[in-house]
């Protein structure tokens, strides 16, 4: 079957109640499995395409972030999608960037999103965009699932509560589910990314530091011994460490103990991007 390529967002109407893989392009085998978890629903595969400025801070990557858009259209195909969808900007903030940008500044986000003092302390604004341009693209394609890796897990758990919430409120998006993908790996283990590009051969091999860092995590029973054997992993790398914690797999608040659902995450930068990468701890009864 062949692939749909959607520019008019009245021509998206079609395609309301499939299953909706929101990206921001510079797609990688990654993508292609939550593509394909998508593809294997029953429902049509839709993809969407948008580099969203809202959710970078003036010093981040906006402007060098990777466009692919033709590869992208091929791996998508590749793995199944119905129809792929470049949301314009006048599509998802009719009003312009100034106003969705003053707009995302008043959000009332989720408490994962705000106190963790991950993600959200590193980036902050981050996750007001993140909530604010999905919320949107729910809206327009209106989707009866929509697919999110765990790769950037702190997210996940952000559109996670954000639907929760707006499902108590009386959803506007009917019985939308979220369906969680699983981690992708290259074969030496690095955790696929679009940003991964960036790296030399000398970095890639440092990069191999996080997912080291998580594998000895596993080792410990205590959340403190597993947070001091990642930090010493990832600086025998010669990693910058933004943060390297045990945090509770729902709230991503500290924890006392394994002795309930943990997460192990990492944030860790390199001369040429930064890198994130999670996985879940051995529960230790």
């Amino acid at each position: 079957m062949s692939m749909t390529i959607v520019r008019d967002v009245r021509d998206l109407d079609r395609w309301a109640g499939g299953a909706f893989v929101p990206t921001m392009g510079a797609l990688h085998e990654g993508h292609g499995s939550l593509i394909s978890i998508a593809a294997g629903s029953g429902l049509p595969a839709v993809v969407s395409i948008f580099v969203n400025p809202t959710q970078f801070a003036p010093h981040e990557d906006l402007d060098r972030y990777p466009r692919t858009p033709e590869a992208d259209l091929e791996l998508a195909a590749r793995h199944g999608a119905a129809v792929c969808w470049f949301p314009s900007v006048e599509d998802l903030y009719p009003s312009g960037l100034d106003a969705a940008r003053r707009e995302a500044a008043t959000l009332a986000l989720p408490a994962v999103a705000c106190e963790p003092a991950l993600e959200d302390a590193i980036r902050p604004g981050h996750f007001a965009g993140v909530v604010q341009v999905v919320a949107r693209l729910f809206d327009l394609c209106r989707p009866r699932r929509a697919i999110f890796g765990e790769k950037d897990f702190q997210q996940l758990r952000v559109i996670e509560c954000m639907v929760e919430e707006e499902l108590q409120r009386g959803s506007r998006w009917g019985d939308l589910s979220i369906v969680r993908g699983p981690t992708i790996r290259e074969p030496g283990g690095l955790a696929m990314s679009s940003r991964n590009r960036y790296l030399s051969a000398q970095s890639r091999e440092r990069a191999l530091g996080l997912r080291r860092a998580l594998q000895v995590a596993h080792a410990a029973q205590r959340p403190e011994t597993a947070e001091r054997l990642m930090r010493e992993t990832l600086l025998a790398h010669e990693l910058e460490v933004q943060y390297a914690v045990v945090r509770d797999a729902e709230t991503l608040r500290p924890v006392s103990d394994l002795r309930r659902p943990t997460r192990a995450l990492i944030a860790a930068r390199l001369p040429e991007a930064r890198l994130i990468d999670n996985s879940a701890m051995t529960i230790w009864r």
